[in-house]
């Protein structure tokens, strides 16, 4: 029988795995995706962790676009520098038709110079993952993002609510000043020439934007088809940091399907000095069980071996479903 947790993820199309680094939620994202492709579900496996271990653990190099790994499984790392120059490019294509020639020049020199302010990598971070939502999810059942560590991850997830709130900010200025300009030609006549709203591509693009985000907010805050799993483990670090993760996800109004214990000591791990980590154990146990009592919580067993390749990745995903020895439980 499907463990509760997996089952209810596998009723939603966009699932996060997320949480501090070295957790291992690349490794349960990756088992969980295998799971989803075997069901005979089309999937999709988006890496936005800078340290990209997916192709580690697939065994096989993946890239900006998406690439087969198995039947009904396709994966893809995206780079931020890459999205990044892919960024400036567009905006620089967009604002080349409504600047002065005699300008453009100065004009790139300055969106050069942003592509090093703090923020662009997750500005363009963050478009690349709009246009995943808004033109990929038709083409699969289900997409998974394996996130960066939570910090990055926290500021992305933000950004549908505060670039909406920005980009409209935007297009309202951009209006009055379209404003401004029709009454300027009316005062001026001829002289002031003839453009109009719908000749602006500066408010287009605009508009363009606002709509993928817009569309973006509306998928990640909707409990029926997203829901962000954190992965920690059984230490005092990872449980406040998802404590402090989950609140923020509460507060943008996005879904939290439910907490992965990694790497717990399985029942047949013997010895005093795993005794001793036991007890220890069970006390931080008890605290996810008291502080997380609102989701549900699945244990995943500390395994013998590392998890790399599709039959190790396998066998993780029939523990994720409890059918395999030592596999999750209900807290």
């Amino acid at each position: 029988m499907t463990s509760s947790l997996t089952a209810s993820l596998l009723q939603r199309r966009l699932i996060f795995f997320g949480g501090k680094g070295g957790v291992g939620k690349t490794t349960l994202a990756c088992s969980f995706a295998l799971l989803s492709a075997n069901r005979g579900d089309r999937t999709l496996l988006v890496s936005t962790d800078p340290a990209h271990s997916t192709s580690d653990i697939f065994e096989q190099g993946l890239g900006g676009e998406p690439a087969p790994v198995v039947d009904n499984l396709w994966a893809m790392e995206i780079d931020p520098e890459q999205e990044v120059e892919r960024y400036i490019a567009e905006v620089k294509e967009h604002m080349a038709g409504s600047i002065p020639p005699r300008l453009q020049a100065e004009v790139d020199r300055q969106i050069d110079i942003a592509r090093i302010s703090p923020g662009a990598n997750e500005s363009a971070l963050f478009e690349r993952f709009t246009k995943i939502l808004e033109e990929d999810s038709e083409s699969y059942d289900r997409i998974i993002f394996d996130t960066a560590p939570t910090g990055h991850t926290l500021h992305l997830m933000s950004l549908p609510e505060t670039m909406t709130t920005w980009i409209t900010g935007l297009i309202a200025n951009r209006q009055k000043v379209n404003v401004l300009g029709r009454m300027w030609r009316r005062v001026s006549g001829a002289a002031a020439g003839t453009h109009q709203d719908y000749d602006d591509p500066v408010l287009a693009a605009l508009d363009r934007r606002k709509h993928r985000f817009t569309l973006a907010r509306r998928i990640v805050t909707d409990a029926a088809r997203t829901a962000f799993a954190f992965v920690l483990i059984p230490e005092r670090l990872p449980i406040l940091e998802t404590g402090k993760a989950v609140r923020v996800l509460d507060k943008y109004g996005i879904p939290v399907g439910g907490i992965f214990v990694n790497r717990v000591l399985p029942e047949e791990a013997q010895g005093e000095f795993l005794q001793h980590r036991r007890e220890r154990e069970a006390r931080y146990l008890r605290d996810i069980e008291t502080q997380f009592i609102r989701y549900q919580v699945q244990h995943v067993p500390l395994l013998r071996t590392d998890v790399v390749g599709v039959d190790a990745l396998r066998q993780m995903g029939g523990i994720l479903q409890g059918r395999e020895e030592g596999g999750g439980r209900r807290l």
